[in-house]
């Protein structure tokens, strides 16, 4: 508020609230910035006309097989000439980052081959491939949907160690969050299928978040889970155990299927999305 003009003629500005930085920005407008991450991403949906996704969760620190594979070469080199412990460890990480590269390339083989799919469907079946919008797994799937001439989604999200958004989403289909609970809802209202790669606590989180959602009825709606990669979930996560020792039901473990291979995933992804249709029921 100011105060202008002759002290005797007071003239006080006042400054609405919506647009009052300072309040918008402070603890007693947080509901009010929670609805904006619900509402706005909403509109920017509807206009593009966003009827359904499939979903790539997985880790943020796996390569391109190419990144990788220069990595590796460029330690091997310098090993010719030094040998420390440290260079070791080094050379190590990058023999598993080769490795783990084929996780990248698998999802970015399966987003390319679902987005043209998906172009060649009716507009209201159409999916749109949607990531979290940052390196790695999350960079695969948006990087093939870009490879196919499609559009794909990225839901970022704000993180202290400053998460870089990817190069291959689709500008007027990429977010920045701050709120992981507002993130995640929007990751699953519109999911018509869901992809998850191996990753960390994230991907863990949301996986099992997800599925506690699926398992309790909370959707209503038909939801395809890939979990892709049974070498590395099965020793991560000892699924059947669960069902052993009786905390989850034995059918709880039909909630989700493994796959190796990008054929047979892109195959049961896309008979599943043809034959159940578009669901948003939640």
């Amino acid at each position: 508020m100011k105060v202008e003009g002759n002290p005797q003629h007071k003239t006080i500005k006042l400054q609405k609230s919506y647009s009052n930085p300072e309040f918008l920005k402070g603890p007693d407008a947080r509901v009010i910035r929670v609805m904006a991450e619900f509402i706005e991403p909403d509109g920017r949906f509807r206009r593009s006309e966003v009827h359904g996704t499939v979903v790539f969760f997985g880790s943020t620190r796996i390569i391109p097989r190419d990144v990788a594979e220069e990595n590796l070469r460029q330690l091997d080199q310098t090993a010719r000439k030094q040998a420390e412990a440290s260079l070791e460890r080094a050379l190590q990480r990058a023999r598993k980052d080769l490795f783990m590269s084929r996780y990248y390339e698998d999802a970015r083989m399966l987003a390319n081959m679902l987005s043209k799919w998906s172009l060649d469907q009716a507009k209201e079946e159409r999916i749109h491939v949607c990531s979290g919008g940052g390196p790695g797994i999350m960079e695969a799937a948006n990087r093939g949907a870009s490879e196919a001439g499609g559009p794909s989604i990225g839901l970022n999200i704000s993180l202290p160690m400053e998460q870089h958004p990817n190069p291959y989403q689709t500008p007027e289909l990429s977010f920045e969050f701050h709120y992981f609970f507002i993130r995640k809802f929007w990751f699953f209202y519109l999911a018509r299928a869901l992809v998850i790669f191996p990753g960390g606590f994230g991907t863990l989180d949301e996986l099992f978040e997800l599925l506690t959602l699926t398992q309790t009825g909370k959707t209503r709606k038909y939801l395809p889970i890939v979990i892709y990669g049974s070498e590395f979930w099965k020793e991560v996560i000892d699924f059947d155990a669960l069902a052993k020792w009786g905390v989850i039901a034995p059918e709880d473990l039909k909630l989700f299927n493994f796959f190796d291979d990008v054929p047979s995933a892109f195959q049961y992804l896309t008979r599943e999305l043809k034959n159940k249709g578009p669901a948003n029921d939640q």
